[in-house]
């Protein structure tokens, strides 16, 4: 049966494909390397997964000397909200994710493989969905809702699959007079496949992550094309892919069972089909019972969350790693200042099941990473941040010079970095007391009385000017004079001949300075406060 006249009258003005593989010729790269993407569609945040999918992505193209690029899939029109594709855009940056090409902004893009926009590709579509046409491997498809929902119907109640598939895809043989005849009547109808499968029948398919994965073969004779014209995702993703180069691609677990349909669309364009890494999801633990992340349910789900918590990219991006390969825990501890992207990443050791996400966890190494940047690095994010989300820390850090020196206790010239921030929303309660005088005070072991002696005595021998090692000696003259043991050994010998140790006396002073039992180096806390701010603050509690 010759199908070419019904594909002229469904598509007239539509190319070849030929046409189009001129266009689209194999992408001149080294052997080995690998062509992958990221593929969102522009109907909601950004999802925690698809920042583990672009992890992956990146890694395998930047490692093979490869390509990543951004492909927006926004076919499903309903969906798509407004600046949708910006949402994208902006929340990959914030990760550090700009891609080798494909989309830049909404209407902007690089590369010669575009468009990047599904949307923007409909002649391409319709090129290959005649083709097809032609071939005698897909149909104009009449069947109403009514008709369909009644298929269904009595396939439950002859206890069958439901689907449109064998004899009861209905207008899979209507003549072709016939069929041209309803669309010049004006009839709707979208374009399905024609399968050649049978669900008796096995296909392997070898998957990165799980290695080689048995399926039945596909038999549904599955929507192409919408009644709107546009292409479902199956069909625009085989056509995308190809035309693309694609060598690779990295989806959740829950595209498995659609890889039968997509390898018979490779199969009947005459196409090779990509490698498929079908990665699992990121799962929650609730209730002792673990269970998929959801965008309903948990914050942590959007990718948003963590900006606005204030965890760096870089935290973010290295716990996410730390999920999905498990060794690069070993290879970070035995790297601790090499950068991320020198990690040999690879897909076989990637585990099956779904990685639990663990927030305490991801604050650790947060916390590790935070610990490396700089006093000027900690402040420009914070700042920046804060601006944003935080109005009085923005306000107290428009002193930039003091801003920084609070920043570098125990930052600058330290052997072992502080790591006391895990995120920049915990900043302003991390360092109050650097900018406001403590009003409340806990001494824990020394009373309030004992704790006035302590300070009377330190605030008549405290210089400023003296070194870390004057300094502490002053403290441990003032715990001797007043009775505490000059050396904490010293104290645990003999408790019953001490009132304490040097470090209960050290600890009055932190609190009364600092409102805290626990802070950063002291000595460094009080250069940076400096003479007067110290002072004053022994004088406003003794009095």
């Amino acid at each position: 049966m010759d199908y070419k006249d019904l594909a002229n009258v469904i598509y007239p003005n539509a190319k070849s494909i030929e046409y189009y593989e001129e266009v689209y010729k194999p992408r001149n790269l080294p052997q080995g390397a690998e062509v992958t993407r990221f593929a969102p569609s522009p109907t909601g945040f950004v999802h925690i997964g698809g920042l583990y999918q672009c992890i992956i992505n990146r890694a395998i193209a930047k490692q093979t000397g490869g390509v990543f690029f951004l492909r927006i899939e926004d076919t499903d029109q309903k969906r798509k909200i407004e600046n949708g594709v910006e949402q994208i855009i902006d929340a990959l940056k914030k990760f550090d994710f700009v891609p080798d090409e494909g989309m830049i902004s909404e209407n902007e893009s690089r590369g010669d493989y575009g468009p990047y926009k599904q949307s923007q590709r409909k002649e391409i579509y319709d090129a290959f969905a005649k083709y097809l046409i032609e071939q005698g491997r897909a149909y104009p498809c009449f069947a109403t809702p009514e008709e369909i929902e009644e298929i269904r119907k009595k396939q439950e109640a002859a206890g069958l699959r439901t689907g449109f598939y064998g004899v009861w895809a209905k207008y899979r043989n209507l003549p072709v007079d016939e069929a041209i005849e309803r669309i010049k009547n004006g009839e709707s109808f979208v374009i399905r496949l024609r399968s050649n499968g049978r669900e008796d029948r096995k296909i392997k398919v070898k998957d990165s992550v799980r290695g080689h994965i048995e399926f039945p073969e596909n038999d549904q004779d599955a929507v192409l094309i919408k009644a709107d014209g546009l292409p479902v995702y199956h069909f625009a993703h085989v056509v995308d892919d190809h035309l693309m180069r694609t060598t690779l691609v990295v989806r959740g677990e829950e595209w498995i069972s659609s890889t039968p349909l997509h390898i018979e669309l490779f199969q009947a364009f005459g196409f090779k089909p990509p490698k498929y890494a079908q990665v699992p999801n990121i799962l929650k633990m609730e209730d002792g019972k673990k269970r998929k992340i959801s965008k309903r349910k948990d914050p942590e789900a959007a990718v948003d969350y963590y900006h606005e918590e204030g965890i760096p990219s870089d935290a973010v991006n290295e716990y996410l790693m730390n999920i999905i390969n498990s060794s690069f825990e070993g290879w970070r501890r035995a790297n601790p200042d090499k950068d991320m992207s020198e990690f040999k990443f690879e897909l076989s050791k990637m585990g099956v099941s779904g990685a639990v996400f663990d927030m305490v966890k991801l604050l650790d190494v947060s916390k590790n990473v935070i610990a490396k940047y700089s006093a000027r690095q900690v402040y420009d994010y914070v700042n920046t941040w804060a601006k944003q989300y935080d109005e009085e820390l923005a306000k107290m850090l428009e002193n930039k010079e003091y801003a920084l020196k609070v920043f570098g206790i125990e930052r600058e010239n330290s052997k072992k970095p502080r790591k006391d921030l895990s995120k920049w929303s915990d900043v302003k309660e991390n360092i109050i007391y650097m900018y406001e005088e403590p009003s409340n005070y806990d001494f824990d072991k020394i009373s309030g009385e004992d704790a006035k002696k302590v300070i009377e005595e330190y605030s008549k021998v405290y210089d400023y000017n003296d070194d870390k090692q004057v300094w502490f000696d002053k403290i441990k003259d003032v715990a001797e004079k007043l009775g505490y043991a000059r050396e904490v050994k010293e104290y645990k010998a003999n408790p019953e001949n001490w009132a304490g140790h040097v470090g209960d006396v050290s600890t009055v002073i932190r609190v009364v300075l600092t409102g805290r039992r626990n802070t950063p180096d002291m000595y460094e806390i009080m250069q940076v406060l400096g003479k007067d701010e110290n002072q004053k603050r022994f004088k406003n509690f003794i009095a």
